[in-house]
């Protein structure tokens, strides 16, 4: 009788974790790539601060504009490449995302973050600034933020490309991305991104770049790795 019980457990402990292993998550993908250009890009300026000793001193050599960055082999930074289409909502996350004003630049250039994910946009310079987002479907504002000051807390509920610039530093220029999934990447300098985490299906993949505009693909997601390569076409104007 022992070994008929024995037998009849260990057939229930095997078949409650055949159960629970069907029942877990399909495991998740990548997908990568890469941003690239054909042509001829207009050259980035070296930015002018004399008129912020304070700010020009941090810099040697002078920063440039970074409205389209550029790095070896065409690769093209600071696109935002994320799943426009097929990915399921999700809660936004309850971590802030944080902005950074530091030598009269915002750090990073591009921010991504969720559609009603807290932000906080800092400065660390002793110079006041005058952030000034220009968004479309959100409610726009402009707030003086003199050295030392707390950050701002603020969120964004709808999703748009939103210019940011500074009152008082017109070279000072970047965008915030508020999107509604949280499956997104932003290009390093050699242009390559990662997308982790994505569960299997179908998807709309869509790279942004502030100059050059979208550009948009499907790509199927299984248990491995997906690719998705992009190139934009640079105009020198």
């Amino acid at each position: 009788m022992r070994i008929t019980y024995f037998c009849c457990f260990t057939v229930l402990v095997l078949a409650a974790s055949a159960i629970l292993v069907s029942a877990r998550p399909p495991a998740g993908g990548t997908i990568t790539g890469k941003v690239t250009y054909t042509g001829t890009p207009v050259k980035m300026k070296p930015i002018d601060m004399s008129k912020e000793p304070v700010c020009a001193k941090e810099h040697n050599p002078p920063e440039k504009t970074e409205t389209v960055v550029t790095g070896a082999g065409n690769s093209l930074e600071y696109v935002v490449v994320y799943l426009s289409a097929g990915d399921k909502p999700s809660a936004p996350p309850s971590q802030p995302v944080r902005y950074d004003q530091k030598g009269c630049m915002y750090v990073p250039h591009v921010l991504v973050m969720e559609a009603n994910q807290p932000l906080q946009i800092y400065s660390d310079d002793p110079v006041a600034h005058n952030i000034h987002p220009m968004p479309k479907a959100n409610s726009e504002w402009n707030k003086s933020q003199p050295p030392g000051a707390p950050p701002i807390d603020t969120k964004w509920e709808k999703p748009e490309f939103i210019a940011v610039k500074c009152n008082i530093h017109p070279w000072m220029h970047g965008y915030f991305a508020v999107l509604t999934t949280s499956h997104f990447a932003v290009t390093d300098a050699d242009g390559n991104f990662t997308i982790k985490d994505v569960p299997p299906g179908k998807y709309t993949v869509t790279a942004w770049q502030e100059s050059y505009g979208t550009q948009s693909q499907e790509v199927t997601v299984s248990a491995g790795a997906a690719t998705a390569n992009f190139s934009y076409k640079a105009l020198p104007y």
